[in-house]
This record gives structure tokens, C-alpha cells and sequence, in this order.
């Protein structure tokens, strides 16, 4: 379908920026591409397909006769535009928690739950980074043999937390090696040659943020509320790059051998998985490649219906970016999108 216009709201951050890369490397059919972003960035340019964009004030612009509106987060409010984006006749696919949770909004990744998009009221919401990679890899064997359990420890690279984060890493990196004192000023910890168990705030219960989101949106996103999910998030000195070691208990007996061929045919899924030649996915491969990793896949020594699992994603582009290029690839492919 030619001739849409596609709005990229967040353009200047850290995911906007991949959103336009993977609308140009995989040839949306666009005619027109607008970027958005606050105040600070409004009037100044960005380069699509060789040619300059003007940067848009969100607060200001007029979305009428965008066809998808594509929410990257971060200092954008998706509570007050989302819904004007909507009002202005376009599909908004939210990269923000924010209408995650809502039963009204569709929670989607393309090669898990697609059918979910029938029911969109205007808003899709696209999943966190750390559940979005997690999902593609569970749902081929949840459905050749049910899972009953997930415990999944994440190492995720500070480019979730945006392009300051970054920065901070390389910044806080030069300074230990030049043997200065450094401050955290982004992120809550020192991150340079550090790790730290704490994404997003601590709930009453001890969970952050981020773990609770992979709870609740697993469960969602695979339609099976009887899934049980347990997380524990860490922060690493990666720039890019999520990383999981995941547990399953399965409902039914899979070898490792067999849970490897289904993931071997599974969309979106690379399996790189032999250990005798060093073979298993590390975040510095799977930067800039759209596919989620998995290896070390083994049959859990403690428990009978054990597996173990190590995944790893770009989560700028799967975690982000791409699954929402995807998501509207798909509605249009189910002509949900005239």
C-alpha cells in the first residue's frame, strides 16, 4: 500500500532514531515520513533516504492524515498524544508502558500474537524489550508442550535507558580507566565495570518495575494467565544488546534436542547452539540484527520437565523499534489498515 504517511514521535532519541533506520531498510511503503520530537529538537533536521526532515514540535503538529503513528518513548507523554494521534484518524503503536496493561489496548508481537490486532481500538502497544525477546522464544514451546513456570534473570545494556545512559556508560568507562572518581547522574549506580540489580523503581513487594512488566506482560502477550513468571532485571556495561538466562518448566516432557529443532523453524528465531565450536549468541553479535538469539539449550539437571535457556536480542530494534515496524507490517497485511 503506497502512499501513507508514517510519523515517528520521539525521532531524536535513542529508539525514534531506529525506527526511521528500520522503516528505511526494510522499504515501509511510505510516501511521507515525519519526525516529531519535543521543543528542544523542533526545527532542526534529520536525514531519511538522503533527503532532510524537518523536525516537528509534538506539542504543536497537526496529525491529521497520518496513517501510523509510531511512539518511541521516552520524553514524549503517549497519555496526552497517543490519544491525539488517534482523534486525528491514525493507529498509534506505543513504545511506552503506558497502555500495556489496558484489556481494551492489544499487547502484540507479530510472530507470538498477531490475531491480537483484530481488536485494536486505535492503540497498539508494543511490549517492553526484555519481554518482547523472551515471548518469541517461549511461545513455539509453549505450544508443543505447555509451559507452567518461568524464571528469567535479565543483563540488559544501558541503551534501555536511553541515549544519555549511554553516554554515561562510555563517559563513566574513560574516567575509572583514567583512575577518576565518577558520579552517577543518569543511571542510579556506577554502571561502568559494574553491574546493578535495579531497573526502573522498587515496588512494596521488592520487584521493580521492569520485573513486574515482564510478569504481567507475558502473560498477556501468550494469553495464559496460569503461567507463572518470576524476573529479576540487572543492568550490565553492555551498550547494546539484552541478554536472558530463562528457566522454563514445561507441562509435558521436551528434550533439549527437540525444544532446539521447533526453535530452529520458529519465525524470528536464530538458535546458535554448540558449545564445542563456542557457539552461543553474545550481545556485541546481535547488535544491529533483527533476529533474537538463543543457545545454551539444555535440559534442566534439578527437575524433570526443566529447560534452560539463553536468549539475547538487539533491543533497540526487536525490543523496540522493529517489533513496532512489524506490527504495522502485519496490519497491513491483514487489511486492518485502509
Amino acid at each position: 500500500m503506497a502512499g501513507m504517511s508514517v510519523a515517528v514521535i520521539g525521532a531524536t532519541g535513542a529508539v525514534g532514531s531506529e525506527m526511521l533506520k528500520v522503516l528505511e531498510q526494510r522499504s515501509f511503503p511510505l510516501e511521507n515520513v515525519r519526525a516529531l520530537a519535543t521543543s528542544r529538537s523542533a526545527g532542526q533536521t534529520l536525514i531519511y533516504k538522503g533527503r532532510k526532515v524537518l523536525i516537528e514540535d509534538i506539542e504543536k503538529a497537526d496529525l491529521r492524515g497520518v496513517h501510523f503513528a509510531l511512539f518511541a518513548g521516552g520524553e514524549i507523554a503517549s497519555s496526552v498524544h497517543v490519544p491525539r494521534a488517534v482523534e486525528a484518524g491514525a493507529v498509534a503503536i506505543d513504545n511506552s508502558s503506558t497502555f500495556r496493561m489496558n484489556p481494551d489496548v492489544p499487547l502484540v508481537v507479530p510472530e507470538v500474537n498477531p490475531e491480537a490486532l483484530r481488536a485494536h481500538k486505535g492503540i497498539i502497544a508494543n511490549p517492553n524489550c526484555s519481554t518482547i525477546q523472551m515471548v518469541v522464544v517461549l511461545k513455539p514451546i509453549h505450544d508443543a508442550a505447555g509451559i507452567e513456570r518461568v524464571v528469567v534473570s535479565t543483563y540488559q545494556s544501558v541503551s534501555g535507558g536511553g541515549r544519555e545512559a549511554m553516554e554515561e556508560l562510555l563517559s563513566q568507562s574513560r574516567d575509572v580507566l583514567d583512575g577518576k572518581e565518577v558520579e552517577p547522574k543518569i543511571m542510579p549506580k556506577r554502571i561502568a565495570f559494574n553491574i546493578f540489580p535495579h531497573i526502573a523503581d522498587f515496588g512494596e513487594n521488592g520487584y521493580t518495575g521492569e520485573e513486574t512488566k515482564m510478569i504481567l506482560e507475558t502473560q498477556k502477550i501468550m494469553g495464559d494467565d496460569s503461567i507463572r513468571v518470576t524476573a529479576t532485571t540487572a543492568r550490565v556495561p553492555v551498550l547494546i544488546g539484552h541478554s536472558e538466562s530463562v528457566n522454563i518448566q514445561t507441562r509435558k516432557k521436551i528434550t533439549a534436542a527437540r525444544a532446539r529443532e521447533i526453535l530452529s523453524h520458529a519465525p524470528g528465531i536464530c538458535v546458535q547452539d554448540d558449545p564445542k565450536t563456542k557457539s552461543y549468541p553474545t550481545p556485541v553479535e546481535a547488535a544491529g540484527r533483527d533476529e533474537v538469539f538463543v543457545g545454551r539449550i539444555r535440559e534442566d539437571l534439578s527437575h524433570p520437565l526443566g529447560l534452560e535457556l539463553w536468549i539475547v536480542s538487539d533491543n533497540l530494534r526487536k525490543g523496540a523499534a522493529l517489533n513496532a515496524v512489524q506490527i504495522a507490517e502485519t496490519m497491513l497485511k491483514m487489511g486492518l489498515v485502509k
